[in-house]
């Protein structure tokens, strides 16, 4: 019996983010492994929507075979031939590496393999900052959108790669318009207790953005409720705090309060979460088989926004 708690909600790509994109030039995107029914479905759709210029790698064959069964010429676009995860993944990272790609995006490949393929200082993908994972999530009626990070990449996230969380989500949050974002850093409390750890690092980091972060408000810790409903601060009189209530971006303590909160926004809201890796020389799309259409194309948006190649 499904639990009552699921929404029956379809996601749906924001058409506000796919329409920035499209203000954007496509870009090229350099497609790990793309010769499966899911990274053709995506890449094919995103091309059509004009946010995306595919590079195809992996096993030539089978990247046309799928092609055919999508009835999509690909004649118009570069197939790089490799054999197995690793070559892929290699081959693809180093594409974006060299320039010829502007985004790299995981296709039929285990995450690990594709991940270290990105990380290897052969692909020349390294910038010094830390990668990180920013989700972008929007609900099927429209609405501001909310970021969580990190849910996919750092598992338990020091301060300075917390600090890096920041920073990334208030640059996207900027790019896509938001002239002030509004952070939040979650915890279990809005106290700073000795016995909730995660209390008092949202309270260092709050105070590390305050003299290092610009044109955005930081506020931690903050519990759930807090962050979401402003009745919520209303009620534990948080309403001088910008963020308590209204914010735009959660960074979370650990993968796993990440992971679990950015499910609870799609299976219980409906959401799309678009997913996208930052801090390396080119955005990272780190997609999943469970992704629906609607989140790949949404990824796919975002990364051209983050792109933003001028048309």
């Amino acid at each position: 019996m499904t639990s009552p708690f699921l929404s029956t909600l379809d996601p749906k790509a924001p058409q506000d983010l796919i329409d920035m994109a499209k203000s954007f030039a496509a870009p090229r995107v350099a497609i790990a492994r793309a010769g499966a029914a899911l990274p053709m479905q995506a890449a094919k759709d995103a091309t059509i929507a004009g946010i995306m210029n595919p590079v195809f790698v992996g096993e030539a064959d089978a990247i046309r075979t799928e092609a055919a069964k999508l009835d999509w010429d690909i004649s118009a676009y570069a197939i790089h031939d490799t054999s197995g995860e690793l070559e892929a993944g290699q081959t693809a990272a180093a594409l974006c590496g060299a320039g010829e790609a502007d985004v790299l995006m995981k296709g039929n490949l285990h995450t690990d393999v594709f991940m270290k393929s990105a990380v290897s200082r052969d692909a020349g993908l390294r910038t010094g900052k830390r990668f990180v994972h920013i989700f972008h999530i929007s609900h099927p009626d429209g609405g501001k959108p909310i970021l969580i990070s990190d849910a996919a990449v750092n598992v338990t996230p020091n301060l300075e790669t917390r600090q890096d969380c920041i920073t990334e989500c208030v640059a996207l949050l900027q790019r896509l318009g938001n002239t002030r974002p509004k952070v939040a850093i979650l915890s279990a409390t809005e106290s700073a207790i000795p016995s909730v750890p995660s209390s008092m690092d949202g309270a260092q980091l709050a105070a590390w953005a305050k003299d290092n972060v610009q044109n955005a408000d930081v506020s931690g810790p903050l519990a759930f409720d807090l962050i979401m409903s402003p009745d919520a601060a209303a009620t534990k009189g948080l309403t001088s705090d910008p963020v308590a209530g209204h914010a735009d971006a959660i960074i979370v303590p650990d993968i796993v309060a990440g992971n679990a909160l950015f499910k609870a926004f799609i299976y219980l809201k409906g959401g799309c979460a678009a997913g996208i890796v930052t801090g390396a020389k080119v955005p990272i799309l780190l997609t999943s088989r469970a992704d629906p259409a609607a989140a790949r194309m949404a990824s796919a948006a975002l990364a051209a926004i983050s792109c933003g190649l001028p048309k």
